[in-house]
C-alpha cells in the first residue's frame, strides 16, 4: 500500500489503485511514438501490481502503523513467479514486460543468494524467448518496458503527493528514447509535463484513496476493518500543456 500521513490520519491508496492510475496515464500518450503493441503494455502496466493484497498478511510496522510499500522490503520468489504465472493469461507481451519490470525490482538480489541468481538468470531467458516468439526486437521491448516504468513513476509521483510545491520541478525518468521529462505545478494547481508527450492538449486522471482517521493499530485485523469500512476519496489531477 501507499500511506500517506495526513494531519487527522492515514490516506492509503492501494497498490493495484496506484497501477490503474499508470494505466490511465498510459492511455493518454500521443499515439504518433506509443510502444509496440500499446494496449497489451496499457494491461501490463494495470496488471503489474497484482502480487499486492493488502487485506492479507502482515500491513503494519513496529509501531502499529499501516506498513508503506517503501518500508516493506518482502519479496519472495514464489510470489514474484506466481505473480508472472498470472501474468500467462494475459499473453506473451504481458508476462515479458512484467517479467522485465520485477528483474528491474530485484536487481539487487543478485550475488545476495544462488536462489536469487538462478530466478534472475532463468527470467532473463524467458524474456528473450517470449521476445523471440513475438518477433520484437530487443530495443523495442526495452522502449515498451521504460514507457511502462514511465507511466508507474509518474502515477507514484501522483499518488506518494510528491509534486513539488512554488513550481517546482521533479524527474519522472529520462528512459524513453533517453529523454528527460519533468513534471511540476502550475498556479492553478494543474501539472504539466515537459516536454508534453500526451495526445491532448488537456486531460484528467483520478485514483480512490481510503482515509484512515486512527494512526495506530492493534492488529492486522483491525487495520483491514478499518481499511474495509474507511470513507473513500477520489484523487484528481488534471495535466495541460503549456502554450
Amino acid at each position: 500500500m501507499i500511506a500517506n500521513l495526513l494531519a487527522d490520519g492515514w490516506e492509503v491508496i492501494y497498490h493495484r489503485a496506484h497501477a490503474l492510475l499508470a494505466a490511465q496515464i498510459a492511455g493518454h500518450w500521443r499515439r504518433a511514438d506509443a510502444p509496440e503493441r500499446l494496449y497489451e503494455t496499457i494491461a501490463a502496466i494495470s496488471h503489474h501490481d497484482d502480487l499486492e493484497r493488502e487485506w492479507e498478511g502482515n500491513q503494519l510496522t513496529e509501531a502499529g502503523a499501516p506498513l508503506d510499500f517503501m518500508l516493506d522490503s518482502e519479496a519472495s520468489i514464489d510470489k514474484l513467479e506466481e505473480l508472472i504465472n498470472t501474468a500467462r493469461y494475459r499473453g506473451r507481451w504481458v508476462t515479458l514486460l512484467t517479467s522485465k519490470h520485477i528483474c528491474f525490482l530485484q536487481q539487487s538480489r543478485r550475488g545476495t543468494s544462488p536462489e536469487w541468481d538462478e530466478f534472475l538468470d532463468k527470467q532473463e531467458k524467458l524474456q528473450e524467448h517470449w521476445r523471440k516468439e513475438l518477433n520484437i526486437k530487443p530495443e523495442q521491448a526495452e522502449r515498451a518496458y521504460q514507457f511502462m516504468r514511465w507511466c508507474d513513476r509518474l502515477s507514484l509521483i501522483l499518488a506518494q503527493r510528491k509534486v513539488p510545491m512554488a513550481g517546482r520541478s521533479v524527474e519522472i525518468t529520462s528512459g524513453i528514447d533517453g529523454q528527460r521529462y519533468d513534471v511540476h505545478e502550475l498556479s492553478d494547481g494543474r501539472l504539466t509535463v515537459e516536454p508534453w508527450p500526451f495526445e491532448d492538449y488537456e486531460f484528467t486522471v483520478n485514483v480512490e484513496a481510503c482515509h484512515l482517521s486512527e494512526l495506530k493499530y492493534t492488529s492486522n485485523k483491525a487495520l483491514v476493518e478499518a481499511l474495509q469500512n474507511a470513507p473513500i476519496n477520489v484523487l484528481e489531477w488534471t495535466f495541460v500543456k503549456q502554450k
